[in-house]
């Protein structure tokens, strides 16, 4: 893992693929407007319909926003130049999320991948309760259908950062946005981009990811890619192995990575079916949220 420096020497063609995606504007853009749509057509729906659309088809296109949101932190839509570009495209990609998410999200996402299993840094670890406490098949499957609570609260009892301007602004245009949405069409608009997130983001294929990237499925190996067909509409999430050697590029340069350096990426030990991923998660007694690697890591001077 991490061969960045070699592959970079190695294959040049690599430095060319760090450019902004010139096409995720207008597929973050049509998802929003697809969610816009559905918050119209949704509210004469009965209730139970309204939830199986919220987890058929809210929960593909909020958990791929959420991904467009991860692509986004690393500068991918508008260059390294633009930041401030890229952090209010990532709040407009939040707007159908329905909470606010972007901004926190990059601001611990910077620490996962510089201190990756970090003890105390790296709130993509479960915490010591959950690991004590979610240790058989039925409480996995009950912390999986929890994951959108843990993932958005356990940075606050973990690593706890003081609010920038920019979380602020994020809460009060999402506020706003859901506020104007109930105005013009009620509560089950709303209700249907909330349960698209917390459904999407829970117990769905796409969670798969969640699990897939980081858990020690064999000893000696916690980052895994997958290569599979979800990876259409995640922002090639999958490729974890590449994203993580190179940060930089976007989503959808990672698998030009692995054509140019196959030798790097294809022996290492990959996910075949994000849907599998659960399954064995859920029923292998050597997996469960203390499957991780954890590190203690010397804090940088420079830390955002």
């Amino acid at each position: 893992m991490f061969l960045e420096q070699s592959a970079r020497s190695k294959y040049p063609a690599i430095k060319d693929l760090m450019r902004p995606d010139p096409h995720i504007k207008w597929t973050v853009t049509g998802l929003v407007l697809s969610q816009l749509l559905a918050c119209w057509l949704v509210q004469g729906l009965a209730w139970r319909w309204l939830f199986f659309w919220a987890y058929a088809f809210g929960g593909c296109v909020n958990h791929s926003l959420t991904l467009a949101i991860h692509d986004i932190s690393h500068n991918t839509a508008f260059g390294t130049g633009r930041p401030a570009h890229n952090r209010w495209f990532a709040i407009f990609a939040n707007l159908p999320v329905g909470v606010p998410y972007a901004a926190s999200f990059k601001k611990y996402h910077v620490d996962h991948h510089r201190y990756l299993g970090g003890d105390g840094l790296d709130v993509d670890i479960p915490t010591h309760l959950e690991g004590w406490f979610f240790c058989t098949p039925a409480r996995k499957l009950l912390w999986l259908v929890l994951q959108p609570f843990f993932y958005s609260l356990r940075p606050l009892c973990v690593n706890p950062k003081a609010v920038t301007r920019m979380e602020v602004l994020n809460t009060l245009v999402q506020l706003v946005v859901d506020a104007a949405i109930f105005a013009l069409w009620g509560i089950k608009p709303v209700a249907y981009l909330l349960a698209s997130s917390l459904l999407g983001l829970g117990l769905h294929p796409i969670s798969g990811h969640f699990v897939a990237e980081h858990y020690m499925f064999l000893k000696g190996h916690e980052t895994y890619s997958y290569y599979g067909p979800l990876n259409w509409i995640t922002f090639n999430v999958g490729y974890h192995m590449e994203h993580h050697d190179f940060p930089s590029i976007p989503g959808c340069n990672l698998p030009l990575v692995r054509k140019i350096a196959p030798e790097y990426y294809d022996h290492l030990p990959q996910h075949h079916s994000w849907v599998k991923v659960l399954w064995d998660f859920v029923f292998e007694d050597s997996l469960g949220p203390y499957a991780r690697v954890k590190r203690v890591c010397k804090l940088a001077e420079d830390r955002l």
